[in-house]
């Protein structure tokens, strides 16, 4: 899954696009090395961001997936949306795909939504917002919490195409995301696909004191272990060298 961001301040300043053109043509880049899903989004979702309205959000994003949708008609489109009347605005031009990044907790309507239209509907897991996520990294047994926390939300929206994401750094410290991608097969007891979003994140960067301009080799290392505990989806910036590791992988597990 390519990641394609329509905002002028997510935390990596090479997935960031402007204007139509510009993503017309990392949407050709990102197919041409291989991605199989584009996800777009409007609203930066890094620690601290900055809030936008639901018009900015749809200003930002409707555009571009149209011009997408209408260019390359044959790859799947996401949009990257916690709000139910901007992923109902994409929704209803074609687009494939919810990535909601808090499973219907910062919208109410979003699992109504979602039983109305049936995408395949990511979700997942993260406390708070992205305003206040990082004051909220106490857990008793941290992956106990998200087995729960993905159940009940499972039950509740009882949608077949769901598609988990743990939420690498979202509500997590350092140490938990590796915890948590130490203890990632433990998921597979849910019995769907899991997403792994961890492409140049501070888990990265940090842990190596670099930025996160320089952090494509560490993201290359995690995306293998990632592999090697049961995902089954990447989202990354860096599709070609993703792309590599995917097909390395398997042919050493074929």
């Amino acid at each position: 899954m390519g990641i394609l961001n329509c905002t002028p301040d997510s935390f990596f300043e090479g997935s960031r696009t402007q204007n139509t053109q510009e993503a017309l043509k990392k949407a050709a880049e990102m197919i041409a090395q291989g991605a199989d899903i584009l996800d777009i989004g409007g609203y930066s979702t890094r620690p601290g961001a900055l809030v936008i309205s639901q018009a900015e959000e749809i200003n930002r994003t409707l555009p571009i997936t149209a011009a997408i949708k209408k260019e390359f008609p044959h790859i799947p489109l996401s949009i990257d949306t916690f709000n139910s009347q901007v992923a109902k605005a994409h929704l209803d031009q074609g687009v494939d795909m919810v990535n909601d990044i808090s499973a219907g907790e910062l919208d109410p309507n979003m699992f109504k939504l979602i039983q109305e239209f049936h995408p395949i509907y990511i979700m997942m897991h993260m406390r708070g917002n992205p305003q206040t996520m990082a004051q909220l990294c106490d857990y008793e047994n941290l992956l106990n919490e998200i087995i729960t926390y993905f159940q009940e939300k499972i039950n509740t929206i009882g949608h077949a195409n769901v598609i988990i994401d743990p939420g690498f750094g979202f509500a997590k410290t350092s140490s938990q995301n590796f915890e948590l991608l130490q203890q990632l097969p433990k998921l597979k007891t849910l019995a769907k696909p899991i997403l792994v979003g961890i492409s140049r994140k501070s888990m990265i960067y940090k842990s190596l004191n670099i930025s996160s301009a320089e952090a494509l080799n560490g993201t290359t290392a995690l995306h293998m272990a990632a592999l090697s505990a049961g995902a089954q989806i990447l989202r990354v910036h860096d599709v070609l060298e993703a792309k590599q590791c995917v097909t390395l992988f398997n042919l050493l597990n074929n």
